[in-house]
């Protein structure tokens, strides 16, 4: 290896709600640098919920993201032509990036007006232990018990 790695830059805190995970998922939730956008939608969001609710925006984010994130999951691994799913623990930056993931990608595929509208009710079913990213988040948890028994192919 000829070069060192990059080191990881922190992300400036969200101006509005002074949280670095809130502006974490404005970048995730971010297409075509349309950082203002992206900021736009999740308020909006983050306002239905408290409207929905008796509880902030922020805490149901919050808990939605701690319940999606995935503890474990499967990694392919070829031992000696044959191919293995071998589950591994997930690294912390790597399991609320793979929760924002889910989160967006099923509240996409709800069935609702706005974007803004999707996101508000994938994030309360998440919080609540329900909708799409829980499901995803059960069945990759689910591969790697079934697959338990390769473990010992780690890396």
């Amino acid at each position: 290896m000829r070069k060192r790695r990059a080191e990881r830059r922190t992300p400036i805190a969200d101006p509005v709600h002074g949280d670095i995970l809130v502006s974490r998922f404005v970048n995730a939730v971010m297409e075509s640098g349309k950082k203002s956008v992206a900021r736009r939608l999740i308020y909006q969001a983050f306002n239905l919920i408290e409207d929905r609710s008796s509880e902030s925006g922020v805490e149901v984010f919050r808990k939605a993201v701690n319940n999606v994130a995935p503890l474990v999951e499967v990694r392919s691994r070829r031992v000696g032509g044959a191919t293995y799913q071998v589950p591994i623990e997930v690294r912390p930056d790597r399991r609320t990036a793979l929760a924002f993931r889910w989160i967006l990608q099923y509240a996409k595929a709800r069935n609702d007006k706005s974007m803004a509208n999707r996101l508000a009710a994938e994030l309360m079913a998440a919080a609540k232990g329900e909708g799409g990213a829980m499901k995803k988040k059960d069945d990759t948890h689910r591969m790697a018990e079934a697959n338990k028994a390769f473990s010992h192919f780690r890396f």
